[in-house]
Formats: structure tokens, C-alpha cells, sequence
């Protein structure tokens, strides 16, 4: 298990880390997510199989600058 901290643009309140959540939570591998738009760093744990490319590649998808 590893914890990974990607810093993250364009969250500006509760929805857009609701929005962060839910989608790295459909990683296979992601154990948790906190995301925080007041200081707009997201923390994962997750399985040493997931990368922390894998994680800005879905926080991109969805509107996002990592």
C-alpha cells in the first residue's frame, strides 16, 4: 500500500472534490481518496499496481489540470 499526493487545478468546492473522489474510487487498486479544494491537493492510497499517472490520467478526463 502506498500514499500518493497529486496537486490539482480547478476544484473550487465541495462538488468538484466529490467529482475527484468518485472517479479515482473507480480505479481498480484506490483504497481511499481525500481531496480538498481549499488547498487543492488530493491524497490516494492505493495498491503498489496503481501509478501516479493513472491517477492524473483520470483527474485530466474528467476537467481537470493536474
Amino acid at each position: 500500500m502506498k500514499e500518493l499526493e497529486i496537486h490539482v487545478k480547478g476544484m473550487v468546492c465541495g462538488g468538484c472534490e466529490n467529482r475527484v473522489k468518485n472517479a479515482l474510487s473507480t480505479i481498480e487498486g484506490v483504497k481511499s481518496v481525500e481531496a480538498s479544494y481549499q488547498t487543492g491537493i488530493v491524497k490516494v492510497e492505493a495498491e503498489e499496481k496503481v501509478t501516479k499517472e493513472i491517477l492524473e490520467e483520470t483527474i485530466t478526463d474528467i476537467g481537470f489540470e493536474v
